[in-house]
Order: structure tokens, then sequence, then C-alpha cells
């Protein structure tokens, strides 16, 4: 079975849910995830600066991260596993500011997210899983930041029954560490 390119916007302005070009046979699947001119021909630019990969155990929570400055759109896929990926407007003058959207990312779903920049991004991993990262700006560790996962101003509803509960998170000693957002607000006033 040959799946198109389908690409899904959202009420996010920027945000698209992707579906690859994807072909199943006998031997398994053959998948694109990227295609500058599928892309462009589609209206969306989305230039290859750096191109990455986690590997994360069932609990992990990685979130709700941005770059400050330069900051870094891409384009995410589970390719192994199950995540639960959310994306938060940061645009001060965004109509959707301040807004979540949730995907399930699913390995054998083959879908993927384009986060644009201007938004946090984080995921909580509901099987061991890889995620791919296909950005279109490098990263900068002097720009690196981030909002606490469970900050109550942005109430995103994660999914912690799905890993056991509260109990079975697994977070990073620099993710337990990030701002809320009421601090993001008053240090950079949104993007």
């Amino acid at each position: 079975m040959i799946q198109k390119f389908e690409f899904h916007p959202t009420e996010i302005d920027g945000l698209i849910e992707i579906i690859p070009f994807n072909a199943d046979d006998v031997r398994g699947c053959f998948t694109k995830d990227y295609s500058k001119e599928v892309f462009e021909a589609n209206g969306i630019s989305h230039d290859l600066a750096e191109v990455f990969y986690t590997t994360s155990y069932k609990g992990v929570i990685r979130a709700l991260h941005f770059q400050r400055v330069m900051q870094q759109p891409k384009l995410v896929r589970c390719i192994y596993g199950h995540v639960f990926d959310v994306v938060v407007d940061l645009r001060k003058d965004s109509p959707t500011f301040k807004k979540w959207l949730a995907f399930d990312l699913i390995g054998e779903k083959h879908n993927e997210i384009l986060v644009p920049a201007g938004c946090a991004h984080g995921y909580l991993v509901l099987e061991q899983s890889i995620v791919s990262y296909k950005c279109s700006e490098k990263f900068y560790g002097e720009y690196d930041d981030g909002i606490m996962w469970n900050d109550p101003d942005l109430g995103i509803e994660w999914p912690l029954n799905k890993i056991g509960g509260l109990c079975n998170i697994i977070v990073s000693d620099k993710d337990k560490n990030l701002q809320s957002f009421e601090q993001f607000m008053e240090r950079y006033g949104g993007f």
C-alpha cells in the first residue's frame, strides 16, 4: 500500500501534522518523511540545518523546550515507539498564544509534526521510543531554554495514567529546574 504525503494544518499557525510518503509491502516499509520539493509545493519552507535523534524509555518527559534566540523550527517524528507530543504557542501576537496542542506520534503510523519558530515543544514517552528531529536551525546551547512540563498556567493534560502515574515519570535534572510560564513572561514577554 502506498500513502502519499498529506499536510494537515492545525489551529496553531504554522503547526502542521504531516503524514509522510510510505510504501508497505511484504518486506516491511519505505518511508520518506521529508522532501524539500514536496514541502515547497505545499507552501512549506523548511531547509534542513541539523538532524538528530533521541532514544527514551517509557515514562520520560522531555519538555517544554525552545531556543530564545535563533529559534529552531523542527520536523518531529517518532520513528519507533509512541510519544504524546505537545506544542505550546509562545508567540505573544498569535491568536493562539499560550494554547497547547497534543499529538500521538506513533512509529508504526509514521505521522510527524512541523513545529514552527516561537513554540515550545516536548513529549511524554508512552513506549520506549526513538524520535527524529529535522531542524531548520542548528542547536545553540547558550540559547537553550524551556518551561516546566507541569506548569499550572499552561495546564497541559499529560496522560500520566498511560505510564502508571506520576511516580513513573523520568525527568532530567535540567528539565526539573526549568522556569515557570510566569517567569518566562516576566523575562521575555513571549516571542
